[in-house]
């Protein structure tokens, strides 16, 4: 269908070729992300089964006859399909009917428990992860260099124009939600703070029915958003929920909350990158937090601009964030995967991107200019030990991006140096 006004995602390619492969599509992501404005750009004809029109006539007809809410010209577009799980099970039983390609798509805004449902689906419907929009989506970003050709070792030296502390603030503020494209900023800053709020007082029951405190759950939010782009272990996080906040939580609490917020996609966390680096080099297993969205930290901070301004520690793990978000939405396109490395040295890498055939890159991100020349000394020192080890692939490709510098180029050394506001995928 064709959507007025609608901007292009980049999961626009992937969702096409997902069709094509598949009887149906499911693309997952959190709330107002663009999922259904998205899959209504691919599909012929849709059902909203969240919808309250007829005193939500549509869930109420999907849980008497799901088969029904099935008909129409493929592909037929099922929204929120988890309100009525057993609607899994019929379209995979209809895509086996049909034996075509591309007949659905469903989205889902959460993951519900497997009662009611009898089949997993594989092979028949294909998961796709979505995201809130990336700089370069969002007309952010110049998009004057592609993550894919850097990967691959090509870039054309190019000025990039001066970037604002300020600017780069209020990119992380806003978040990556298509409703704050246009909106200015002081009314942009109070959507993420809604959306959890909406999410704890409504979604958080509605995922099984189960009755969980919020209270606890809020706070357990704050801890991650204190530890955003960190490798906090839940032993990390129940301390800080009762050294800052003075309530008991156990760590099995924490864990179940945790996996609620995972099912939620309030979370998209950063695993390691060790198991694959065959070297002799102790490498921790620790994945790095992440809130699906930077802005949704600053939500759970109450962070202003002028408040991150003053504190640009907290301002660095943020813009830390807002670049492995956008990397993870990049590489994705190319089949590209992100991960982080961490080992028993306290040698780090903030990002690691491995390709498809096996190959990786590795990332430093910096808010300032003045940091490039560190970041780019420890992704050399890295790469040295690991090609030394003779047990490891090093990376085929260094690069730091920096939030803070005006051009993109590569330095003498054959480090890159990339603007995040010039970065597309």
């Amino acid at each position: 269908m064709e959507r007025k006004g609608y901007r292009p995602r980049i999961i626009d390619d992937k969702v096409d070729k997902y069709l094509s492969a598949f009887g149906a599509v499911c693309i997952e992501g959190p709330k107002w992300c663009g999922k259904a404005w998205t899959s209504a750009v691919h599909c012929s004809s849709e059902i909203m089964i969240g919808s309250p029109a007829g005193n939500f006539q549509n869930r109420r007809l999907a849980l008497m006859s799901p088969e029904l809410v099935l008909e129409g010209e493929k592909p037929r577009l099922i929204d929120e399909w988890q309100e009525v799980p057993p609607l899994w099970d019929a379209v995979r039983h209809a895509v086996d009917e049909g034996a075509q390609k591309g007949q659905f798509i469903l989205t889902g805004s959460a993951t519900p428990n497997h009662k009611g449902i009898m089949h997993s689906g594989a092979g028949r419907i294909a998961r796709i992860r979505m995201r809130p929009m990336s700089l370069y989506e969002a007309g952010a970003s110049s998009g004057v260099v592609s993550l894919h050709e850097l990967c691959e070792n090509r870039l054309t030296p190019a000025m990039t124009g001066e970037v604002d502390l300020r600017t780069l603030i209020a990119h992380i503020i806003r978040g990556g939600w298509p409703a704050n494209i246009d909106v200015p900023l002081e009314q942009a800053a109070l959507l993420p703070g809604e959306y959890l709020e909406a999410v704890l007082a409504d979604d958080v029951y509605r995922l099984d029915g189960t009755k969980r405190s919020i209270h606890k759950m809020r706070l357990l939010l704050q801890s991650l958003a204190r530890n955003e782009s960190t490798t906090a272990t839940n032993k990390k996080l129940k301390s800080d929920v009762q050294d800052i906040d003075n309530e008991d939580i156990d760590v099995e609490t924490v864990a179940a909350y945790l996996n609620v917020f995972d099912r939620l996609f309030l979370t998209d966390n950063q695993p390691p990158f060790g198991t694959h680096i065959r070297s002799s080099v102790r490498v921790k297993q620790a994945e790095k937090r992440h809130l699906s969205d930077p802005s949704l930290a600053c939500a759970l901070l109450r962070a202003t601009p002028e408040r991150l301004l003053n504190d640009l520690e907290t301002l660095g793990f943020l813009f830390e964030a807002l670049c492995e978000r956008d990397l993870r939405i990049y590489a994705d396109a190319f089949g590209g995967k992100l991960y982080h490395y961490q080992d028993y040295k306290n040698r780090e890498l903030d990002a690691v991107v491995e390709l498809p055939d096996g190959s990786w890159c590795a990332f430093e991100i910096k808010l300032g200019a003045n940091q490039i020349d560190d970041a780019a000394a420890n992704l050399l020192q890295i790469r040295d030990d690991i090609a030394a080890n003779k047990k490891g692939l090093p990376p085929k490709m260094l690069c730091v991006i920096c939030g803070l510098t005006s051009a993109a180029y590569r330095r003498p050394d054959g480090v890159y140096v990339i603007p995040i506001t010039a970065l597309k995928d």
